[in-house]
């Protein structure tokens, strides 16, 4: 991954602009997403001619003032073009109206992240998510995710379901070939894994392991399928270091799930798992590593997805790298047997065994 943000051969003044460009990305960040939500980048995109801002001003009921300091910002952002008077969309422009991926990213930064992210400084200074009381008084922001207001739950949940469901039908594949028969579905949140196992490999029992608020919705969902002689949930605190999980499970599935913890939390789970499972069990671990990346978009994406961690989730964990991952399994009595990469749009699979004794 050395090749990736590579800027040794940007000279001062280019380096200096992109310091700039960093200076203001709040600033610009909201001018972008207020001209995509306002309908101007539509409005762009339907004319491909150009507009004039007095045109837009007009089309949308706006001021021409508040369309031109729009328009100007997303001009200096290579959102729009101009000519003369002119304004066009350019394909920076496209991808923040038409891409579902970037729509996601923008929403989740926006109503998550864009408030809470003032406290990183103090998060990263006590190690706690002191930017999740903007939504409420939880000590991490997993019980609460049901009771987000209802912009910011959906927020979430889009950029949570975006990329993990990406992953399941390859996942699934792998779990196949390996004829898993019990399976607890640990972090399962809403069920949507276990749900989508259950219909994929007929064979399989699915238990869901989460906390209450994440099994009342997934029991709803459980019904609404019509699989509860095949899913089931348990209920369980992962981080408690009393809680016992159910024996008799021949495979464990984390989506997404570990890089909710710190490194010590991670060891003491996986630790759990590594005593719970049947011998010739497997742990299947979905993560999207950010140096197991093809491209330099989705390493950049994962690496700026960690301050939510920090300021808004936990206070201590991150997007990890293949290497934090390995060290919490191999402290925690599990061996690696496979790595898959890319698993859905950014994910890597690692499937674990139990350290094989003498």
């Amino acid at each position: 991954m050395d090749h990736f943000f590579d800027v040794s051969g940007m000279s001062a003044a280019q380096a200096q602009y992109e310091a700039q460009k960093i200076a203001f990305a709040p600033i610009v960040f909201q001018a972008v997403r207020v001209l995509r939500d306002s309908g101007i980048l539509k409005s762009l995109h339907e004319n491909r001619l150009g507009m004039s801002a007095e045109a837009v001003a007009e089309k949308l009921s706006m001021t021409p003032y508040a369309v031109t300091v729009l328009l100007e910002s997303g001009f200096s952002a290579g959102v729009v073009a101009k000519n003369e008077e002119s304004f066009s969309l350019t394909k920076i422009g496209y991808f923040l109206l038409n891409d579902p991926m970037t729509r996601i990213n923008m929403d989740y930064n926006h109503y998550v992240n864009y408030l809470g992210l003032y406290e990183l400084d103090t998060a990263i200074a006590t190690g706690e998510p002191t930017g999740l009381k903007i939504f409420g008084e939880w000590e991490t922001i997993y019980p609460g995710l049901t009771s987000l207001p209802p912009k910011a739950k959906k927020a979430w949940f889009d950029f949570d379901h975006f990329y993990s469901d990406s992953a399941f039908e390859a996942a699934l594949a792998i779990i196949a070939k390996d004829e898993r028969r019990h399976l607890l579905d640990i972090g399962g949140n809403t069920g949507r894994f276990s749900l989508t196992c259950a219909k994929t490999l007929p064979t399989c029992h699915v238990t869901i392991v989460d906390l209450p608020q994440q099994l009342e919705v997934a029991s709803v969902a459980i019904e609404e399928a019509g699989l509860g002689e095949r899913v089931d949930t348990y209920c369980a605190d992962m981080l408690d270091r009393e809680t016992v999980l159910p024996s008799g499970y021949d495979a464990a599935w984390m989506s997404q799930f570990l890089d909710c913890f710190g490194e010590e939390d991670i060891v003491m789970i996986l630790s759990k798992i590594a005593d719970t499972i049947d011998e010739d069990g497997k742990v299947y671990i979905l993560e999207p590593m950010w140096d197991r990346q093809k491209y330099e978009t989705s390493a950049y994406c994962l690496i700026n997805t960690s301050p939510y961690f920090t300021a808004m989730a936990n206070g201590k964990s991150k997007m990890f790298n293949l290497g934090e991952l390995t060290r919490c399994i191999v402290k925690s009595g599990l061996v690696i047997s496979d790595i898959h990469d890319q698993v859905g749009f950014c994910h890597s699979l690692i499937v674990c065994e139990k350290k094989r004794k003498g």
